[in-house]
């Protein structure tokens, strides 16, 4: 049922467009053709089918393994079966299996381990990164030196029990930056308050401009995308993944236009979202079919050292 599920989303995207007053601007993108952000995406039956020379290899950015802890196997292939029918090669894997906000330092050792069972089960298909802390700082340095330095992990993620433009997250930044790998950052301007220690795209851009030779990925394009966006536009160290929330209409294209495609990446928040609905910002985005490559799969080849 739940395979079922994934391939009628994929093919029949139809949900109401919201009503709103389009800007100036908007309206001229209108007349020369282009997508107007904000709007849902446009139907399936507007675009072409996923086909293998789209993209030289599909990447999945940001992927969480929800669960019990210790039925990661089960959980791995359920993954692979959903990307194998959606074209989706590799997925990068992190955080554990249920989300706590303050975790203690055994909880980000353990979700790491988590995170390794899944790549021991399918080498060359999942990817991890360390769960790093900025509670935690002396544990996340001994996970990122274990399982980057000395082991197959890619990167680190960090959440939000701090912001990260705290300076107590700087090791990290360093550390990251001597290993030559990217840190994934969790970033959501919410219409409300924001969750303690949640992460702002403010606070991205400070942590950055204290770094400028580590790489980070901004997750959800900051949550409000628009903002976040352009937010980061100034800051050529930070890349944004197009993961999580609805799939508009418009946010790739965004990306790509106020960022470049070399700093825009795929990514769908599963399990939280589905594959396809996240895929579709992609599929459906009306960019070249070199950007899209780049956006799908290339860049996160390069980020992340795949």
């Amino acid at each position: 049922m739940a395979i079922f599920i994934v391939s009628f989303v994929m093919r029949h995207i139809h949900v109401r467009e919201r009503h709103y007053s389009p800007t100036a601007g908007e309206l001229a993108n209108r007349k020369r053709g282009q997508a107007v952000p904000g709007r849902i995406a446009r139907r399936s039956d507007q675009i072409s089918p996923i086909e293998r020379e789209s993209a030289d290899v599909i990447v999945d950015c940001h992927i969480h393994l929800y669960g019990e802890r210790d039925r990661v196997r089960e959980q791995t292939d359920d993954l692979l079966r959903y990307g194998d029918r959606l074209g989706i090669e590799k997925f990068i894997v992190c955080l554990g299996p249920q989300l706590i906000h303050r975790p203690d330092a055994e909880r980000i050792e353990a979700d790491t381990e988590y995170v390794l069972a899944a790549m021991e089960h399918a080498p060359g298909r999942i990817e991890g990164l360390v769960y790093g802390s900025g509670n935690h700082v002396d544990k996340s340095l001994e996970l990122m030196e274990r399982y980057i330095a000395n082991g197959p992990m890619r990167g680190v993620k960090l959440w939000v029990c701090r912001r990260c433009s705290d300076p107590e997250l700087d090791p990290i930044a360093e550390y990251a930056a001597e290993l030559d790998v990217p840190i994934l950052q969790h970033s959501y301007w919410r219409c409300g308050e924001p969750l303690q220690g949640e992460t702002e795209p403010h606070d991205m851009v400070a942590l950055a401009r204290r770094h400028p030779r580590t790489r980070f990925l901004m997750a959800h394009c900051g949550g409000n995308w628009e903002k976040g966006i352009r937010a980061v536009a100034h800051q050529p160290n930070v890349s944004v993944d197009v993961c999580g929330g609805d799939p508009e209409a418009g946010q790739t294209e965004y990306g790509v236009e106020y960022l470049g495609a070399d700093r825009v990446l795929y990514g769908s928040d599963a399990s939280g979202r589905s594959l396809a609905s996240q895929l579709a910002k992609v599929i459906g985005a009306e960019i070249s079919d070199a950007d899209r490559r780049r956006v799908l799969g290339d860049n996160a080849v390069a980020m992340f050292g795949l």
